[in-house]
């Protein structure tokens, strides 16, 4: 089973602000309220490894699947047979700002059950994220 969610904002700030937030993990529990805590094993780069504690809290290993620095990362959560991948993607817009868009893929048993769950909080993250930003 694979469940997929995406959202897209705009936002005044600039993608070097939202990549700020999103390149430094201890400023993910800040903005996005289904975080509590995450650990990198490395600098934020592709193939890093951690984890990353959620609401609840539930210690999820947490791996940097891909990073384009200043414009894109995609983390990707293990929790037993299923495998949550989040798509970060920031883009310049015309006359200044950013469009944002994050994009969930969960696949494994029970993905369109715990899929609505996962992204429950995504439109929330979204909004403290880039209203953390523009006050950058």
């Amino acid at each position: 089973m694979t469940f997929s969610y995406e959202r897209t904002v705009s936002t005044t700030a600039a993608p070097a602000a939202i990549w700020e937030l999103w390149s430094d993990p201890a400023t993910w529990p800040v903005w996005d309220p289904a975080v509590q805590d995450v650990r990198l094993d490395g600098p934020f780069e592709q193939g890093t490894t951690g984890t990353m504690t959620l609401t609840g809290p539930i210690e999820v290993p947490v791996s940097l699947e891909v990073v384009v620095p200043g414009s894109r990362y995609l983390d990707q959560l293990t929790m037993g047979e299923l495998v949550i991948r989040i798509d970060h993607v920031v883009r310049p817009v015309d006359g200044g700002g950013s469009e944002v868009t994050v994009s969930t893929t969960i696949e494994g048993p029970g993905a369109d059950a715990i899929g609505p769950m996962v992204t429950a909080d995504a439109p929330v993250a979204l909004e403290a994220l880039v209203t953390a930003a523009e006050k950058a």
